[in-house]
């Protein structure tokens, strides 16, 4: 085998690797539809979290969200309470998985995201400056 071969088959290796821990699902996660992820959010004492950045909140947002950005969330850990589900969401679903990786790893076990983000969304949006989020 030729260098040439060895590398491509090493940088293969990290892109399956890429997109394996991209796509890949996450133990214990639910997995909710608009629907479901309204039905269940009206059902019990529960953390609203919108992992989006900033800028995009702006945009609007599921009321009594609370906006821990993906980027933040290993430094906010203390803020969200490890007693109650947490359902998170995000602009497609992707983020909220890997936030859900994130609180999964610190001992956080129920964990719901909204499938399809804030594309798949039915529900009502408050828009910035109202409160929450």
């Amino acid at each position: 085998m030729d260098s040439n071969m060895i590398f491509n088959i090493v940088a293969l290796g990290f892109i399956v690797f890429f997109f394996y821990s991209r796509f890949a699902g996450v133990k214990g996660l639910r997995n909710l539809s608009s629907d479901q992820f309204q039905e269940a959010m009206d059902k019990d004492k529960h953390v609203l979290i919108d992992v989006r950045e900033p800028g995009e909140v702006k945009q609007g947002y599921i009321p009594g969200a609370v906006n821990i950005p993906l980027s933040s969330m290993g430094r906010r850990l203390s803020e969200i309470p490890k007693d109650r589900p947490i359902y998170l969401y995000c602009r497609s679903g992707m983020r909220s998985k890997q936030a859900a990786r994130v609180l999964r790893k610190n001992g956080f076990s129920e964990l719901s995201h909204l499938k399809g983000g804030m594309m798949a969304w039915k529900g009502s949006l408050t828009q910035q400056g109202s409160g929450g989020a």
